[in-house]
């Protein structure tokens, strides 16, 4: 079992904006984006995960997204995601990630690709050897198409020390959470939006590793958890469920939050690389009402 600490709190993931007909990768406007998480402040923050279409960069784009974030993070840690599911692929991403991210370098981000351990246990042992960087084991079947349980989960954290953290998406994400911090030592993080983060606070969840319009929302829970437990985070999150829950629909909730976060003055144009959904006109009528009933709240 690893015994190498990794941060709780507020890891923020990061969307990656695109601008004008050839979609290409907005520099500044990522800047934005973590200059607002850096204001929060987040714990860390995570480039090239499943909401920051890194499956959609080429390698000369990802080591862009991320030299960039680096250079705009200061001394906030950097989770870096790895798109590809096959070894060979996800090592050339591996070693596109640490070398662009720097002495920022937390950890890399890696889905699980089978829900056979020794299997899962090989590619990820492949990936730290290869880097010498922790692990975030990602357990998010609905990105990957991959259902591991617990019991799996924890065979390949016991044949894997490097492994720093997971982060468990697994719907009924509370009860997922649950069952791994009652076995393991290092922490375990929330993600889905946080549409779920209250429960998975009180399961054991160390904090929130995911993408919101609105992250500082996240943050005031987080801390309202710490210093209050659950009720004071459910009283401080509640007003925000409705967001969190309009934003997280499936498929479309990447063109929402873009949308959120272009109308926030964060970044400058709100498009997913195709073939992602875009945003439906119909929800887009409907999220001047959602702003307006949040504005006064953070």
């Amino acid at each position: 079992m690893s015994t190498q600490r990794f941060a709780r709190g507020l890891w923020g993931v990061l969307a990656t904006p695109f601008t004008g007909f050839e979609y290409a990768l907005d520099a500044e406007s990522l800047r934005r984006e973590v200059r607002l998480y850096r204001k929060i402040p987040a714990t860390g923050l995570v480039v090239l995960g499943v909401f920051g279409e890194g499956a959609a960069l080429d390698t000369a784009e990802q080591s862009v997204a991320v030299r960039t974030v680096a250079e705009e993070a200061g001394e906030m840690p950097l989770v870096v995601g790895l798109s590809a599911r096959t070894t060979n692929v996800a090592l050339e991403q591996a070693r596109t990630a640490v070398d662009a991210a720097g002495g920022n370098l937390a950890a890399l981000m890696v889905q699980a690709n089978t829900p056979d351990p020794e299997a899962l246990s090989t590619h990820l042992a492949a990936i730290h050897r290869a880097t010498g960087a922790g692990i975030v084991l990602q357990d998010y079947p609905v990105a990957s198409g991959v259902k591991v349980s617990t019991a799996q989960l924890l065979d390949v954290i016991r044949q894997c020390p490097f492994i720093v953290a997971v982060k468990s998406e697994a719907p009924p994400t509370a009860a997922a959470i649950a069952k791994l911090t009652a076995a393991i030592d290092i922490p375990v993080f929330g993600g889905l939006g946080g549409v779920g983060l209250i429960d998975e606070l009180a399961a054991g969840a160390a904090g929130a590793m995911t993408g919101f319009s609105h992250p500082e929302a996240l943050q005031l829970a987080i801390t309202a958890y710490e210093d209050g437990g659950f009720r004071a985070a459910r009283d401080v999150f509640a007003p925000w469920l409705p967001l969190a829950n309009f934003e997280g629909q499936p498929g479309v909730g990447l063109a929402l939050r873009k949308e959120i976060l272009k109308r926030r003055g964060v970044i400058a144009e709100a498009l997913v690389r195709p073939p992602a959904p875009t945003l439906p006109a119909e929800l887009a009528d409907m999220i001047d009402a959602h702003l307006d009933a949040v504005k006064e709240l953070a």
